[in-house]
């Protein structure tokens, strides 16, 4: 039966790491432990005390002061890995974790899937080949020597790489070895462990080279291994689930995370918030459990990489609260597109006062725009296109109604389409004008297009423009909105109106007449 030897590397919670020594021997495996010589002496000092005497745990024999990217984590590797193949010869795998790591099986589970095959889990590209480096510099990690920190020392780190390049200093790899990439979160055989480590005391040229590159801990196990295990004894995957961002971070779990994790093809997890209590304390009792069967669905990378992707196109992982369901299916939202405004809002007023269906303004446009008090939500103009949908909601609610009514104007043609696209019935109501010129010169001081110091003839060169692009927006409104669209118009006769704002709110024939001879509608 497989026993397991973790390679616990730790840089902070002193406590949990602890807890994790704790839980993971519980099941009757091992711990070997390296805490960063970078991390405060005290919470080393409580590690050493909590465990002291424990059969099941030991200690690398040196603290390292770890730095990512550096070799530096490859020695600590080292350090705490040979502590552990000579502390507990009866540990048949070691499997790399670090503090963020949870389980997500069951030590039975685990133990039960190292049986199965035997073989060892660690993913192992080739490093020229493979498209497993996403961005930053690739065979320059391994061409030319690293002596400094790209994070702590980024002008010299790039300095010393662009010397060596001038003076052509670019070194070969290693005799005999193909250079692999991959995760360093594996988990090896003993007699693999072993074989590592004698090759390691028989080439020393080897850890000459990779002591030198650039993120080591991603290559130096992975080459290793590939170098002297048969490639059918080789599981190209990491036992421990992990996804990436596209900025290349490490992907957090989270409370609501559980019943996700613990159907993924894994043993462990990466990486678990330190804030989700809840998730590590359930993740704990779960690895010391008897006789649970886990439905593997694996969805997670899949499911992680189309959420995501989704965002490309504005549908967000985690959509906003104010655009889950919209205003819902069974509400009616009635849009009043109109560029004169005081048409419009002639025209709510009437709906407000002749009728029970709610009515609001230009509520993205204007502060006033008789609004009910809906607290911070409404408070600003901005803050209301922002949460447009849940304003709309809210306003519905509020109103303890399934219709309402809003003013848009035409050039909003982004939220007009939102809402058309959201699960309510939208339906439009354009109400089409001519525009003259004293009305466009107007449009053009209100819009900050002209001003009283531009000069005449500037403007009249842009009043032809200034006409042409209305019109373009009513054009597209038309095409837009389609069948969802009825207009209302100054030079169409009272019963064409009247149908129209009939069929726009579903008012009896006598309603919308009077509606359509509200005293001034089209005045200017």
């Amino acid at each position: 039966m497989a026993r397991i030897a973790f390679i616990l590397l730790t840089h902070k919670d002193p406590q949990g790491v602890v807890d994790q020594a704790r839980r993971l021997t519980a099941a009757g495996d091992y711990v070997s432990i390296h805490y960063d010589r970078g991390a405060p002496a005290d919470g080393y000092r409580l590690i050493r005390e909590a465990l002291a005497g424990h059969p099941g745990v030991t200690f690398a024999p040196v603290r390292i002061r770890c730095g990512w990217g550096e070799w530096s984590l490859v020695a600590a590797t080292l350090a705490a890995l040979r502590a552990a193949e000579r502390a507990f010869p009866e540990a048949t795998h070691f499997y790399m974790l670090s503090g963020d790591c949870m389980p997500i099986k069951s030590a039975e589970y685990a133990r039960d899937f190292l049986d199965r095959d035997d073989c060892d889990y660690v993913e192992s590209f080739d490093f020229f080949d493979s498209d497993w480096i996403k961005t930053g510099i690739k065979g320059e990690r391994l061409a030319y020597r690293h002596w400094f920190n790209e994070r702590r020392n980024k002008r010299l780190f790039y300095a010393s790489m662009r010397v060596q390049k001038w003076l052509r200093l670019d070194r070969p790899l290693p005799r005999g070895i193909q250079v692999m990439i991959g995760s360093q979160w594996w988990c090896l055989r003993r007699q693999t462990v072993e074989a590592v480590l004698g090759l390691i005391a028989d080439r020393p040229d080897l850890v000459r080279f990779f002591r030198t590159t650039w993120i080591p801990d991603e290559t130096f196990f992975q080459t290793l291994v590939a170098h002297l295990v048969p490639k059918a004894e080789i599981r190209r995957r990491s036992p421990t689930c992990l996804m990436f961002t596209d900025y290349g971070m490490p992907v957090t779990f989270y409370n609501d995370h559980y019943d996700l994790l613990i159907r993924q093809d894994y043993l462990f997890a990466r990486k678990i918030s330190a804030e989700a209590q809840d998730l590590r304390a359930r993740l704990g009792a779960l690895w010391q459990a008897k006789d649970v069967s886990f439905a593997i669905s694996n969805e997670a990378p899949r499911l992680f990489r189309f959420l995501t992707g989704r965002g490309r196109v504005g549908r967000r992982f985690a959509p906003r609260f104010w655009e889950d369901d919209g205003a819902g299916r069974d509400r009616v939202i009635c849009l009043v597109v109109a560029k004169k405004w005081h048409w419009a809002k002639r025209l709510t007023a009437a709906i407000r006062a002749r009728t029970e269906v709610p009515a609001v303004d230009y509520i993205f446009n204007e502060r006033e725009a008789a609004l009910p008090d809906l607290g911070g939500i409404a408070s600003t103009v901005a803050k209301r296109e922002r949460h447009r949908r849940a304003l709309v909601r809210l306003l519905l609610e509020d109103f303890g109604a399934n219709r309402l009514v809003l003013c848009l104007d035409p050039s909003a043609l982004t939220l007009i389409a939102d809402f058309m696209n959201d699960r309510a019935q939208t339906r439009i109501l354009f109400i089409d004008g001519q525009f003259d010129e004293d009305y466009l010169r107007g449009h053009m001081r209100r819009i900050g297009l002209s001003g009283p110091a531009t000069p005449d003839p500037v403007v009249r060169q842009l009043l032809p423009i200034l006409a042409s692009d209305l019109a373009h927006e009513a054009e597209r409104l038309r095409d837009m909105a389609g069948a969802r669209l009825a207009v209302l118009s100054p030079s169409a006769p009272l019963p064409a109106n009247a149908d129209a704002i009939a069929r726009f709110l579903d008012l009896p024939a006598d309603v919308a007449h009077d509606l359509a001879q509200t005293p001034h509608l089209f005045a200017d």
